[in-house]
């Protein structure tokens, strides 16, 4: 079910602002394993400029859970992206930005606004790259696995690297 939908044809020129939820439920209509719990809440204020522009600020504030890095127990990354948009009906392929705005392309067949690929998109991308506890918070058991392998390659010579294998592979020619 998809629930970011804005019907167009149902209101003249005017601001409207419209508010959405996005939980586990929206992220797994996208398929992603990734993102193990969410709570975002999306604030739409969206104004239409006669029947062939619409403009949308979005506010998205939250929180997602995904797995962490190190210790693989979920982590809470706190959300908040504030993108801005256009979109306008039969634009050209070659037409994606104006005025530092993304133009999202509406075909004259739609009479709807559907945000939900925007919404999914800027939750994804302000994620960061890498998604770790604060230092002694990861579960105390795999940071106790992880400290016992690194002394035990320490231990038997090896470098604490996945190169070291490498390192005399040209050596000798």
């Amino acid at each position: 079910m998809n629930n970011m939908v804005i019907p167009l044809n149902d209101w003249a020129a005017g601001e409207r602002t419209y508010r959405f939820h996005a939980g586990i439920e929206f992220f797994q209509m996208f398929d992603n394993q990734e993102i193990l719990d969410a709570d975002v809440n999306v604030e739409a204020r969206v104004v239409k400029q006669g029947m062939r522009r619409v403009e949308a600020d979005l506010h998205l504030s939250g929180t997602v859970t995904v797995p962490c890095d190190r210790c693989l127990e979920p982590l809470g990354i706190p959300v908040e992206a504030h993108p801005s948009f256009s979109a306008r009906f039969d634009v050209p392929e070659d037409d994606v930005s104006e005025d530092g705005k993304e133009i999202l392309p509406l075909s004259s067949a739609s009479a709807d606004l559907d945000l939900s690929q925007a919404v999914y998109d800027y939750v994804c991308l302000s994620l960061p790259l890498q998604r770790v506890h604060p230092e002694g918070a990861c579960n105390p058991d795999t940071v106790r696995f992880l400290s016992h392998e690194e002394q035990g390659d320490e231990e038997a010579g090896q470098p604490n690297s996945p190169f070291a294998a490498l390192k005399g592979l040209f050596e000798g020619k």
